[in-house]
């Protein structure tokens, strides 16, 4: 088994010994046994926390380097005007603390999420057309984790922490 232990950040194709195609679900993990796109038996034994992004290297003990690929799986694709509109479904939906992934393409921008049918009925009511389909699924990172770098955020929790989400319905 290839043992992968060291994340690289971002690579060329042109590095890769091999891939490595998961789901969403997959790439969150640090501990995995897996079979790359060629059929090679892996083990991941990195750091938890950050995400496997699409593109990214792993190092193995031997120096070899596999590149994640963000497999197709189902998503849902919010489509809504550019400016506020967006912005607007963006923020209501990412007030749900659910992975987005965010987006631009010849069509506009969008919102892209698992499928869910209570984010499905807010964009919606927000005024989104959704596109239910099978694309990568790939989150940002968070304002923490831009661009792959790593940021510690440990600290104490000494104080209450109490959330209050208070929501505003007009009807």
């Amino acid at each position: 088994m290839l043992k992968l232990i060291e994340r690289l950040g971002p690579i060329e194709a042109s590095q890769e010994a091999d891939t490595l195609t998961l789901p969403y679900e997959l790439r969150i993990r640090g501990r995995l046994k897996a079979l790359s796109d060629t059929g090679r038996e892996l083990g991941l034994f990195l750091d938890r926390g950050p995400v496997l992004r699409d593109g990214e290297g792993l190092r193995a003990v031997s120096g070899e380097i596999v590149r994640i690929r963000a497999a197709i799986e189902p998503v849902v694709t919010a489509r809504i005007s550019a400016g506020l509109p967006l912005a607007r479904l963006a923020y209501h939906l990412g007030n749900r603390h659910v992975q987005l992934a965010l987006g631009e393409d010849e069509r506009g921008g969008y919102v892209r999420f698992p499928p869910d049918h209570v984010l499905e009925a807010l964009a919606e009511l927000l005024g989104a057309s959704l596109e239910r389909h099978e694309a990568p699924f790939d989150p940002e990172p968070g304002a923490y984790n831009q661009l792959g770098h790593s940021h510690s955020h440990a600290h104490g929790h000494e104080h209450d922490h109490d959330h209050h989400h208070g929501h505003h319905h007009a009807h």
